[in-house]
């Protein structure tokens, strides 16, 4: 298999990147559910829950940023042939993917009142700890963190998490349901296995 896109389907480092984000999206869901369902709060397994989210979406946020660069330096296959609706769809489908994977990372990160113990081997510092939220809301905008991270947790928690977000998985998963049972063309298995020869 080669690491680079071909024209019929997608290389390794591309399905390594997709599968491996859509896998961390569902862990960050499991660890913030657990914490709100399973734990009492300011005990060790709701911390420990809390954590695993962040960390989650601290690697979720630099898988994204690689995602974008190979997407960059190495563009898909072209898309199936279809109705011009249906490729409007899937490219708008494909740019509202991804301004929400960088956006509810980067929310979930500057909203965050504790410092990240990523997969308790370093910690990463919280963004009301560092000389850009100084310089950007504290002094620029005039805000405390707590006025500023009211209205960002929102974005991240009630927008983002609670709707945005699976609107968009269930979009993406029904997309590719539809062109694999219905259009029977090779849009879902350009991303799960190679076109044998």
């Amino acid at each position: 298999m080669s690491l680079r896109n071909q024209p019929d389907s997608y290389g390794s480092v591309a399905k390594w990147l997709h599968w491996l984000t859509a896998i961390l999206f569902w862990g960050s869901y499991i660890s913030v559910y657990y914490r709100h369902w399973f734990t009492q709060e300011e005990t060790p397994a709701n911390w420990t829950a809390l954590q695993l989210h962040l960390s989650i979406g601290v690697t979720i946020g630099v898988l994204v940023i690689l995602r974008i660069v190979w997407r960059l330096t190495n563009p898909p296959p072209p898309v199936e042939p279809g109705t011009s609706l249906e490729h409007f769809a899937a490219h708008s489908g494909h740019l509202l993917l991804y301004l929400i994977m960088v956006i509810t990372p980067l929310t979930g990160y500057i909203g965050t009142g504790v410092n990240t113990d990523y997969f308790f081997l370093f910690e990463i510092p919280k963004f009301e700890s560092t000389q850009a939220f100084v310089a950007i809301v504290q002094d620029r905008m005039g805000l405390t963190f707590e006025e500023f991270e009211k209205p960002v947790d929102f974005i991240h928690k009630e927008i983002l998490g609670q709707w945005v977000v699976w609107i968009l998985i269930l979009g993406h998963v029904m997309a590719a349901l539809y062109h694999h049972y219905i259009k029977k063309d090779r849009t879902l298995l350009r991303m799960t296995v190679t076109k044998k020869s």
